[in-house]
């Protein structure tokens, strides 16, 4: 069993984690920290936990960290950075969900997060944990970047194309929509009922944060610098993200082989027959990421389509893929679930 510590259990992505760990045949909930909520029943603040995790709240300060295996940081941004270096010195392994150690130019992430790093010299050993592209890196890692949610969307959308050189790489769209949960559990006047719901609108338009981890992505398999428009959107729904992908084909191709040829061996990212349309409720609470690709009219243009569930795949879900991949389990592990209709 891998015993397994979760900093940071009362967000969003904290109940998702306990949820897929609750049933995982091999993990072992050791302790789940919360500041403020120490000594609190984890199943009094999330009911549906209720004989599933009979652990309460524990402080991180007196927590037993270092005797775990492995620790998940479902924490904000700037949280990992602080505590990953003493873990990984007591050899414990460290997944961050939040962005601490995703971008690899310091700088630039200094300017998107609007902090100084804690621990600048860890950037260079963490693994990117895309499993699509990184399985091999993951399988040896300390430290995983779980990757954005966006991020995860956009890449695994645009990735066969970037691979094959088929699009003019300079000049790459992202247009993707999220539901409010996204944003976390969290009192903020733009994720209220009353404000969110009914309504759709964009934002970051002038620059969001996944961007640099965007384009450091598709710059690698690029193996050049790509040219990238990224607009979010929020919309009225708990869960779920869905990127409509936009390229300018440069060479005949097959697409639809191309998509599936890519992945044909992935059990996470699944890719629909010609002419469908992915809906992002036959995603939720699913590891999946859904695919579609178009050519309207034939012309040059090319379009995907990708739905994730933004707490699972984008975030929870696959924090635990990688989990499985760093102790040699199977990657399905645990992360069987059929996703919730209606």
């Amino acid at each position: 069993m891998i015993k397994i510590g979760i900093v940071g259990g009362t967000g969003y992505t904290g109940v998702e984690l306990l949820r897929i760990l609750a049933q995982h045949p091999q993990a072992e909930l050791t302790t789940i920290t919360s500041r403020k909520e120490a000594g609190m029943p984890v199943s009094d603040m999330f009911p549906n936990l209720r004989g599933r995790v009979k652990l309460a709240f524990e402080d991180p300060a007196t927590a037993p960290l270092t005797q775990c295996d492995v620790v998940f940081f479902a924490t904000p941004n700037g949280i990992a950075m602080t505590q990953a270096r003493d873990l990984l010195e007591a050899g414990v392994r460290v997944i961050d969900l939040a962005a601490d150690f995703r971008i690899t130019d310091v700088p630039t992430w200094e300017k998107w997060y609007g902090m100084p790093h804690a621990c600048p010299e860890l950037v260079s050993d963490a693994v990117y944990g895309l499993p699509e592209i990184n399985r091999e890196k993951i399988k040896g890692a300390r430290l995983i970047a779980n990757p954005g949610c966006y991020p995860t969307a956009v890449q695994l959308g645009f990735l066969p194309l970037i691979e094959a050189g088929v699009v003019d790489r300079a000049h790459l769209i992202a247009d993707a929509k999220s539901g409010v949960s996204g944003a976390g559990r969290k009192a903020e006047v733009h994720a209220l009922l009353a404000e969110a719901a009914d309504n759709f609108k964009a934002y970051g338009v002038a620059g969001h944060r996944h961007l640099p981890e965007i384009r450091q992505g598709l710059a690698r398999a690029a193996g050049r610098e790509v040219g990238l428009t990224f607009v979010p959107h929020l919309t009225p729904m708990i869960r779920g993200i869905e990127a409509t992908l936009y390229a300018r084909l440069t060479k005949e191709v097959d697409l639809q082989a191309l998509f599936e040829q890519r992945y044909r061996d992935e059990a996470f990212v699944d890719v629909m027959a010609p002419g469908a349309l992915p809906e992002t409720r036959s995603v939720r609470a699913s590891n999946v990421c859904r695919i579609a690709v178009h050519r309207p009219q034939g012309g040059d243009t090319v379009v995907v389509l990708s739905v994730i569930d933004n707490l699972v795949k984008g975030a929870s879900g696959q924090a635990v893929q990688n989990m499985n991949i760093l102790f040699g389990l199977p990657e399905t592990l645990g992360l069987d679930q059929v996703p919730v209709l209606p």
